[in-house]
């Protein structure tokens, strides 16, 4: 059986240092997306619709990687990808503080071999198997190319995240970058852990934020 190593391929995207920010280009890469927005006086972690699209997601990431896995000719194996998120704000500037305004697109990077023709395969699976739950209407397959980005591992709770965005922030003026966050770009995470079972203070998040020279 054939084996992507995705996640070795793009270590230096997924596994970036916890001690010090870095530039990197995100090239073109091929995603399974959905998109929502925090209900008022919610967070991601007590939101009823993002809890609903993260199932969705994650239902079509595994459908997926089974479909490859398990055909009869030229079998492929490959890893699920961490789900990340892309956070905006359609009004006013982006604070990480403040969640209930946060408008999201979360995301799974999947291999090119996952066709428009074998997503819509696996969507049909899906309902067949689950029935026509609403996440799965939500559902789309699109590439993404972030580009030019500084970003470094956070160690520890969400709750902590700012200390790491203040380091990257003083890391780009530093070094001749602008953050683009408070210009239409979108703060950007990566879920290596799971916080409904890794101890807060363990657990790793990417944070990525695109940037423009100056």
């Amino acid at each position: 059986m054939e084996k992507l190593d995705l996640k070795k391929q793009y270590k230096s995207l997924y596994f970036p240092s916890a001690k010090a920010p870095q530039v990197v280009d995100v090239p073109v890469l091929q995603f399974l997306m959905i998109d929502g927005a925090i209900e008022a006086g919610m967070e991601p972690g007590t939101s009823p619709l993002f809890e609903e699209n993260t199932q969705a997601l994650y239902n079509a990431a595994y459908t997926l990687k089974f479909m490859f896995k398990k055909r009869a000719e030229n079998p492929i194996d490959y890893p699920v990808m961490a789900m990340e998120g892309l956070w905006w704000v359609e009004d006013g500037f982006f604070d990480i503080t403040i969640k209930d305004n946060w408008f999201y697109t979360i995301m799974i990077m999947v291999p090119d071999l996952v066709t428009p023709e074998v997503f819509a395969e696996a969507l049909a699976q899906m309902r067949k198997k689950k029935g026509d739950q609403p996440g799965f209407a939500r559902l789309r397959l699109e590439p993404f190319q972030e580009g030019l980005s500084v970003q470094m591992m956070h160690i520890g709770p969400y709750a902590t995240e700012p200390l790491s965005v203040e380091k990257m922030r003083l890391f780009m003026e530093e070094n001749g970058y602008q953050d683009q966050v408070e210009r239409g770009g979108k703060h950007h995470e990566i879920y290596l852990g799971d916080p409904r079972r890794a101890a807060p203070e363990k657990l790793k998040t990417v944070l990525r934020h695109p940037v423009q020279e100056v």
